[in-house]
């Protein structure tokens, strides 16, 4: 494990690992090590990754896989808005860095449209989970898992697609990771000022 540092806009500091059982683990522990606002914990691999419902995801080399750790001290009720905003920022990124067709799959899957075979595959998982105290969201862990150079499994090419795939090259995971980064920044701010309303 070791700290890095990156032109990252809101990210309070960034620490990254080359192998991980989940990204969510790591975070969680910091979390209760009283870990800033802003922390990133990135993975360049994840063995244990995990969706909704403890669904497994498939976090192989080359995909972009992280959480953030944040400390928002809002009502717990808004917590579920947070995970379409940030899903709406893994859309705005993938349309604006590749033109791609995106939409939602409630409530924490983005799907992006393969022409080739003329269906809706999944490219980015997110899973939020917090903790919470008198009804407020003491803190929030916010995992974003994206394939980008990633192998996927035979068992996944009829449901899943990666931006390697879609494009037939290779993609820089760190452009990949700060685009969504700043999607999702502004997209913080406004589900922070909709909390307030």
């Amino acid at each position: 494990m070791e700290e890095k540092t990156l032109p990252i806009a809101s990210v309070s500091r960034m620490i990254s690992v080359d192998v991980i059982d989940s990204t969510q683990n790591l975070a969680r522990t910091l979390a209760k090590d009283s870990a800033q606002d802003g922390t990133l914990v990135l993975a360049y691999e994840q063995t244990g990754g995990r969706g909704q419902y403890e669904r497994r995801w498939e976090a192989k080399r080359g995909g972009v896989y992280f959480t953030l750790i944040l400390h928002p001290n809002k009502s717990s009720c808004y917590n579920g808005n947070l995970s379409i905003k940030t899903a709406e920022a893994v859309c705005a990124m993938l349309q604006k860095l590749f033109g791609f067709k995106t939409k939602i799959k409630y409530p924490n899957d983005v799907l992006v449209w393969e022409e080739k075979t003329k269906s809706w595959k999944k490219i980015c998982g997110i899973l939020i989970e917090s903790a919470t105290e008198a009804e407020k969201t003491k803190c929030l862990l916010v995992g974003i898992g994206i394939n980008v150079n990633n192998r996927l499994s035979p068992s996944l090419t009829d449901t899943a697609v990666s931006v390697k795939k879609l494009l037939g090259r290779e993609i820089d995971p760190e452009w990949v990771l700060e685009e969504t980064l700043e999607e999702f920044w502004t997209r913080y701010a406004q589900w922070q000022l909709s909390c307030q309303q």
